[in-house]
């Protein structure tokens, strides 16, 4: 498989593979609904529809959107309940991808995270923002700016795994991961340096399978070689980053969100590390986010398969 870095790419590919189910949590939103319904337009799923039934019927009526298209299951028991019934629909097989609707994260990761009903594997759960931003080759994947707050390095391993893995649906065979810092060298009065060069030492050592770690690495020296080069930087990773990987949830979720406001670009969301891909947007996310975090599930559902 050829790397994707457009989001254009990545609607192909998905179309590429066979069409997935979709349990959507809640999806009482415009937003919500307007991805899903572009989604199973362009031919990459099917959705099951799990909330509201009334709720769900007002919003398809004020979009045209035909609900015959669509399992609903009319759940009136409140967002945790919506959220438990509808985890527990992939987690027993019946879809194929947990995608999160109109609730809180917190609400939505419990459901994830349910001993009987939800998608535990073990590997601790982490997120990814995939960007593509106008000017670059590629797309980056920046993680985790939303379920882990301050990751020790046990945590930051697992989280290095994760992004590896959604990298390789991708296309990437050994993506690169820089390990972000406010410097790219090691200082004992800044915690995150340290961590960063356990991981790179790490990822000398053989010790992470597809993928290669380095850091610490400020944020123009991984993703710029001019920037690299002037400050006299030798390293695989450096310039070239697929990965920016943040030291905690402040950083990342400035990144991200510094990426979607700041500059053109097209964005897709998901959690990794799960039995099963996990769609978690923004609730102020746009449709067209929603729909590439539908077709990036996709990508990654064709990989476990």
């Amino acid at each position: 498989m050829e790397q994707i870095r457009t989001m254009a790419q990545l609607m192909a590919a998905a179309k590429q593979g066979e069409k997935k189910i979709v349990s959507v949590a809640v999806p009482e939103d415009d937003e919500v609904m307007e991805a899903v319904e572009a989604a199973r337009k362009e031919g990459i799923i099917s959705a099951i529809l799990v909330g509201n039934g009334e709720k769900i019927k007002t919003v398809a009526n004020k979009l045209g959107i035909d609900l015959s298209n669509y399992e609903v299951v009319d759940e009136r028991g409140g967002n945790t309940a919506a959220a438990l019934r509808a985890v527990e629909i992939v987690s027993s097989g019946n879809a194929d991808i947990f995608m999160k609707g109109m609730l809180h994260s917190a609400d939505y990761l419990r459901a994830v995270l349910n001993k009987e009903k939800g998608l535990r594997t073990g590997r601790v759960l982490s997120h990814a923002y995939i960007h593509e931003i106008e000017g670059y080759d590629r797309l980056f994947f920046v993680t985790d700016g939303v379920v882990n707050l301050y990751p020790d390095l046990k945590t930051k391993i697992d989280i290095v795994n994760n992004c590896a893995d959604i990298c390789h649906a991708f296309g990437l065979e050994c993506p690169k991961v820089a390990i972000l810092g406010a410097v790219e060298v090691v200082n004992v009065a800044m915690p995150p340096t340290l961590d960063a060069a356990a991981l790179a030492q790490m990822s000398n050592r053989k010790q992470f399978k597809g993928c290669i770690v380095d850091g610490p690495l400020a944020l123009d020296n991984a993703v710029s070689e001019e920037s690299a080069q002037h400050k006299g930087i030798v390293s695989p990773v450096a310039g070239k980053a697929d990965v920016l990987f943040v030291p905690n949830i402040e950083t990342g979720n400035i990144l991200a969100k510094s990426m979607v406001y700041f500059a053109r670009n097209k964005t897709a969301a998901l959690v990794l590390g799960a039995k099963a891909p996990v769609i978690l947007t923004s609730r102020a996310d746009s449709a067209e986010t929603k729909m590439y975090s539908i077709a990036s599930a996709c990508l990654v559902a064709q990989h476990k398969a």
